[in-house]
């Protein structure tokens, strides 16, 4: 039998620092917990809060209130998006006599459900953990019947508090005991991938944004693409060649990501950081944008805040997918056109049609053949970490011994030369 969700949106006039509709605020936490299997959303619904009540977050009228609601559509689980410290969840449990859980806690269930490798597994629990260890409450419990729940903790009492902190600390130690083992293997991959040197083209965006369905266009791949908040959680990676000028071609890693969402829960911020290390070492990155969503531009700079936060250098090139034109009527579409028109990193389509992909994926191959440079670098004898470095990057192209030392025939992306430059700065200086 699903469990009966009701969503609340605390509506915190003059706090707000988005700016962004309350009511889109509610369809987007009702996108939410779809997400979740197990879940009958009953509805939605804005609460005013002209000052948040540090007890209960709400006063005691609009709790009662909300009560009465609760009790009279058989209400079994309240998702409040936004946070709550461990004492209002706790009070306000207790006064409705239901579940709750806040938009991290809705986030984290969301994550545990779709993660499909063994680092996304083991990322996801680490970061519950550390939410959980903070609130130690049966955050979870509710959705145990469903399917199987997180299961990290089972259900604490009062009185076991310290004996509850210890075990999570303990799962926890040795969670990231078992993380650095898969980090290693990854580590491992990405060294056999670097000896193919491909660019890297990541896909990144808000959450059902529309990434998925273009790489699926793009690589003629089957990653899950659905009208769905994170229906891509693990990253997925394919090789795929790109028509550039005359009738060259060039190969190109291209990198699908988790979406990203306002209001990120800062513990998978950081869980997450090894998963997306495709967009860190990306030389190119695609920004996919909803732009039929009535909030595409708050959007994009949640995207670029995170991006920021992930330490991605700003000078990675970067275009802009203005994607799911197919969904804009007539002015809409003109407008955004125009718009698109007038910069020269943006470009309008639709990954659904197929429509302005021509024209993107001809600046990705563009951009990507101008930053493959060629060259010769003649590297003394003495230099053999250089040379070595060289051929685990996959750059030498051929190599030839002479009087001075050895001739070798580099083909590199921007990126690899500025890690050589940091590397080895003494052979730097003989590229001129």
């Amino acid at each position: 039998m699903p469990t009966r969700a009701l969503v609340l949106h605390p509506d915190q006039r003059g706090a707000d620092r988005t700016g962004r509709d309350p009511k889109l605020a509610v369809e987007e936490a009702i996108s939410l917990a779809h997400a979740l299997p197990g879940l009958d959303v009953v509805g939605g619904t804005v609460v005013r809060l002209p000052k948040p009540h540090p007890g209960m977050l709400f006063g005691s009228g609009k709790v009662e209130e909300l009560r009465a609601r609760i009790e009279a559509e058989e209400i079994d689980l309240i998702l409040l998006d936004g946070s709550l410290s461990p004492v209002q969840q706790r009070n306000l449990e207790k006064a409705w006599k239901v579940k709750l859980l806040d938009r991290t806690g809705l986030i984290l269930e969301i994550f545990a459900d779709r993660a499909a490798t063994r680092e996304g597994v083991l990322q996801v629990e680490l970061a519950a953990l550390s939410y959980q260890r903070t609130r130690l409450v049966r955050a979870w419990t509710h959705l145990e019947r469903q399917r199987g729940g997180l299961g990290f903790v089972g259900g604490p009492g009062e009185t076991q508090i310290e004996a509850d902190r210890r075990a999570i600390d303990e799962q926890m130690i040795k969670l990231r005991r078992q993380l650095e083992k898969v980090v290693k293997t990854r580590e491992l991959h990405r060294a056999a991938r670097a000896k193919v040197p491909y660019p890297v083209v990541a896909l990144v965006g808000y959450t059902n944004a529309g990434k998925s369905t273009l790489f699926n266009r793009l690589t003629g791949a089957e990653v899950l693409a659905k009208d769905m908040l994170f229906a891509t959680l693990d990253p997925t990676m394919r090789a795929v060649e790109l028509a550039v000028v005359g009738n060259n071609t060039l190969d190109v890693i291209l990198s699908d990501t988790v979406g990203f969402i306002s209001d990120l829960p800062t513990q998978l911020v950081a869980a997450f950081r090894a998963t997306l290390e495709e967009v860190l070492d990306a030389d190119l990155i695609v920004h996919v944008r909803d732009i039929s969503h009535p909030e595409t531009k708050a959007q994009a700079q949640d995207v670029e805040t995170i991006l920021e936060a992930l330490g991605v250098d700003k000078s990675v090139q970067r275009v802009e997918m203005w994607n799911k034109s197919d969904a804009l009527d007539a002015e809409g579409a003109e407008a955004a056109a125009n718009i698109a028109a007038r910069r020269d990193d943006v470009y309008l389509g639709s990954a659904l049609t197929g429509a302005g992909l021509d024209a993107l994926l001809e600046r990705i191959g563009t951009e990507l053949a101008e930053s493959m440079a060629e060259l010769t670098l003649v590297l003394p004898f003495a230099a053999g970490r250089a040379r070595a470095w060289l051929h685990e990057e996959g750059t030498v192209q051929s190599e030839e011994p002479g009087e001075e030392g050895t001739a070798l025939s580099l083909r590199w992306t921007a990126k690899q030369a500025a890690r050589f430059a940091r590397s080895f700065p003494e052979e730097a200086k003989l590229l001129g």
